[in-house]
This record gives C-alpha cells, structure tokens and sequence, in this order.
C-alpha cells in the first residue's frame, strides 16, 4: 500500500520552520497550543481543512509572531515584522510601569550605537 504523499502549504511550512526554530517539539508546540501532536503535524505536512481562527492565533502567540503572517501566502510580511507586531501586542497590554522599565531598556540597549 502506497503511503499519501506530504503537501506541505504556505502555514505548514512556515509553523514548521518557526516551532525549529524555537525548538520545538511537535509535542511542545501541541502543548502550548492545546492541540494534539498529530494535529500540529497535520497542519505542517498536509493541506488538512482550514484551522480555526482560536488555533492559528494559539500557534501564533507560541511562536512569537502574528496570526497575519502565519496565514499570508503571498510573504508580504517578514517574520521579523511579525516578531515585531506580536511584541506590541504584548506591550499594549502591559501596566504603565513595565513599560516605562521597557522603554529605558531601550534607551540603554540605543547607547552603545
């Protein structure tokens, strides 16, 4: 019997490379996510029916980027951006006194330029 072949998609590829990058295991990222193992899998190796808008936002928070980037096929948005986005959705939500340690980070981290 002939074993299906893998179509990775645009999302599968980049969920794939990103949980590497991170280190991730299938199990890990399926644990951070409230998924099954063999669901990420799914997701990265096949073209399986479209995700919930709840998981691709779930894989996306783990991963550090943006739901935008994991499901834009066209590559318009870099990861870096998608980094980015996720930080500052992060940062809007955070009390006025995080911030502000934050922003002097910054400050200091701009110093050695």
């Amino acid at each position: 019997m002939k074993e299906p072949a893998i179509v990775t998609t645009p999302l599968g590829t980049k969920i794939r490379d990103l949980r590497k990058e991170k280190g991730f295991t299938l199990d890990k990222l399926a644990e951070l996510t409230d998924s099954s193992k063999s669901y990420i899998w799914e997701l990265e190796n096949k073209n399986p029916p479209r995700p919930s808008a709840d998981k691709v936002a779930r894989i996306a928070t783990a991963l550090g980027v943006t739901s935008d980037y994991l499901v834009d096929v066209n590559a318009s948005v870099t990861v870096e951006d998608a980094a980015d986005q996720a930080f500052y959705r992060k940062y809007r939500d955070m009390d006025t006194s995080t911030k502000s340690k934050i922003r002097k980070m910054v400050d200091l981290l701009g110093e050695d330029e």
